[in-house]
């Protein structure tokens, strides 16, 4: 955040050097992200570099140090052309940072690095770049290094006197780096093998085409506390990292999107905010043409026109009107119609779309209950505004539980949308565990009956019916059998019995839950001419089907969880002993970039809190993914306590 300030400040979007401690940051400036002291948000910054004359595009986000709010990574990264990953000095490369740089990696991103903290004492940088080498490869190269007084950087590129004690090191940094230049063109290897001194421009298009194919990954250091190195840290992204016209972004069908700006236009929304002021804000990121102001674009994802009034960069609470963007612009569009996170929107008549994001999926889900009827009133459309600027939300409103259940990527995840809620739609909610959606089924063969017979004055009702239950294997579809003879049950009537079997599966016979795995074989009853009716063996076919799951032992069943928990080595003891203590059954470890991934099953019930209980285990550092794969039977011991809380609450009811 410091170092996004720093950059701000010397670009000239800030006219002072904004702080996180004073609360003056340009990068932190919601009062969630004060509040909780960490970057929340994705944000984009847009300023022109005064010297080069390029304009610069930012898309600040640290949340890879907040697993919560990895999902702003993900979108940010389909904002921009390159990444500049940071690197603390006195932590070294972190689980975040491996898990940054695998996702730019997966997006064929081109990738620099920045080492920052050169102020904080007891500081090796020669160690901080060997440790980055070793996790990302020799083709991390350092392109300015700190001068031995501490008081300044240099670059080794454009370094005129050198101090006596860095010269080697300057001369040999700045020889493979000239080789890497010439080895991206035929006529440059040729100058190069000859002998011939490459100019400056030649050098910088072969590191910037170095750079694009990720063959070279330039590594700068500053403290931007003290504006050390900054200064060449902007020179070096403009300098080194290509621009939007240089290579093009690709569409679905990985066809490229010509970036000129007499091209077709083409953008991709990657985020959308609800300002207070403005309303819905939709961030744009412009992929190749023009898009001007007060004009129309096509919607290819709804197939419908969208209205463009204004054009705003927004540079953290400051917004600016501009006529026109071209590619590498960023802008927020207010006030669209139908247009949100992940559509493409084209010049009308255009056809091009790009791919969705591929957002992460909720880790903790927690049931959201109003506080009072007005809330109760509101709830649903302060869930949706929160949900339609956060991809990585999930609202579940579940029908068996009678439960809304709110997903998020952790438990800071899903405070911070409850507050958003207070503050932009004024709704207050409690968060409590979620019930689990429990299932029951039997494990035997057991055969039931029932006779459902009321006279009353007036046509009685009158149905009776025999049936047997089993166990089924889940892939069997085939659930119901008619094996009734003679017309013991007229065929008219079979379906009523059949609809009262679905409804009797609704709640099972040990405490409620649905039923499932069930093979049903109804084998007789009996009916009468005059009283029995549709109604009658409904009934009747509920009522047997109690009866028969109860002698068939029945279970119940709990859903597990395929976990993927990814941490750091010294934590694989702490973090296995702590799964089987949760019932977790251990698949499978694999080591990979320096972390171990530990593949297990583990029931839903003992992963509501595991969010906020890996990071405390881990120090922050460890991460995990869930996915539904099946239902099991629940443990004697435990089962006899959730029936004991269902008969508790029948009670009450």
């Amino acid at each position: 955040t410091s170092l996004v300030d720093a950059l701000l400040y010397k670009l000239g979007v800030n006219d002072r050097l904004g702080s996180v401690s004073a609360g003056s940051s340009m990068a932190d400036y919601s009062d969630e992200e004060k509040n909780r002291n960490i970057t929340i948000f994705a944000k984009p910054f847009g300023a022109v570099h005064k010297t080069a004359g390029k304009k610069v595009n930012l898309v600040f986000t640290d949340t890879p140090g907040y697993a919560d709010f990895f999902g702003q990574v993900v979108a940010a990264i389909r904002a921009a052309d390159s990444a500049l990953i940071v690197v603390d000095a006195a932590a070294g490369v972190q689980v975040g940072t491996r898990k940054a740089w695998k996702l730019c990696e997966k997006a064929g991103m081109a990738r620099a690095i920045v080492v920052t903290g050169l102020d904080k004492d007891n500081i090796d940088v020669a160690s901080v770049i060997a440790g980055i080498q070793s996790a990302f490869g020799e083709k991390c190269i350092p392109v300015t290094l700190p001068l031995p007084d501490g008081k300044g950087v240099i670059d080794v590129l454009t370094a005129g006197s050198v101090p006596n004690d860095m010269q080697t090191q300057v001369e040999e940094i700045k020889s493979s780096l000239v080789e890497m230049a010439a080895e991206t063109n035929d006529e440059l290897i040729e100058k190069f093998l000859a002998g011939e001194q490459l100019s400056p421009d030649e050098i910088a298009k072969g590191l910037v085409n170095s750079v694009a194919s990720g063959s070279l990954v330039p590594v700068f250091v500053c403290a931007p506390l003290k504006d050390l190195g900054v200064t060449e840290l902007i020179n070096g992204i403009v300098r080194l990292l290509p621009s939007p016209e240089s290579h093009a972004m690709f569409d679905a069908d990985n066809k490229p999107i010509p970036p000129g700006e007499s091209e077709p236009f083409v953008g991709f929304v990657w985020r959308t905010v609800n300002d207070p002021f403005v309303g819905q804000l939709t961030f744009l990121r412009i992929l190749g043409g023009t898009l001007k102001s007060d004009s129309e674009a096509f919607n290819v994802n709804k197939g419908e026109k969208e209205r463009i009034g204004s054009l705003l960069i927004v540079n953290g609470k400051k917004q600016e009107s501009v006529s026109e963007a071209t590619a590498g612009d960023i802008v927020a569009l207010p006030k669209l119609k139908t247009t949100t996170v992940c559509d493409t929107l084209c010049v009308p008549g255009g056809k091009t779309k790009c791919k969705p994001i591929a957002f992460p999926s909720p880790v903790t889900f927690m049931a959201v209950t109003a506080k009072t009827q007005a809330d109760e009133d509101k709830i649903g459309t302060a869930l949706s505004r929160v949900a339609e600027e956060d991809p990585t939300l999930r609202i579940d409103r579940n029908t068996e539980t009678k439960q809304i259940v709110l997903g998020g990527l952790g438990d800071v995840h899903l405070e911070v949308a409850v507050g958003l809620m207070k503050s932009r739609s004024n709704v207050d909610v409690t968060l409590s565990t979620p019930s689990i959606p429990y299932r029951e089924t039997v494990t035997s063969t057991g055969e039931g009956h029932y006779k459902h017979k009321k006279q009353s004055g007036g046509r009685g009702q009158y149905g009776e019916v025999y049936l047997r239950v089993s166990p089924k294997q889940s892939n069997n579809e085939e659930w119901f059998v008619d094996a009734v003879v003679g017309g013991a049950i007229p065929g008219n009537f079979m379906p009523a019995v059949q609809k009262g079997l679905l409804e009797g599966m609704t709640s099972g016979s040990v405490a409620g839950y649905p039923v499932q795995d069930v093979k049903v074989t109804v084998y007789d009853g009996t009916y009468h001419d005059v009283d029995s009716s549709e109604i009658a063996f409904k009934i009747a076919g509920s009522r047997a089907l109690r009866d028969a799951m109860s002698k068939a032992k029945p279970v119940l069943l709990e859903p597990i969880m395929t976990a993927k928990v990814a941490i750091p080595d010294q934590y694989l003891g702490d973090i296995n002993g702590d799964l089987n203590h949760r019932r977790g059954r251990i698949l499978g470890m694999e080591s990979e970039d320096g972390t171990q991934i530990i593949t297990a099953d583990v029931p839903q019930a003992e992963l509501f809190r595991y969010a906020a209980e890996l990071r405390s285990m881990t120090a922050g550092q460890g991460s995990f993914e869930i996915t539904f794969n099946r239902y099991e039977v629940v443990p004697a011991n435990i089962a006899q306590k959730i029936v004991a809380e269902h008969n508790r609450k029948k009670e009450e009811e």
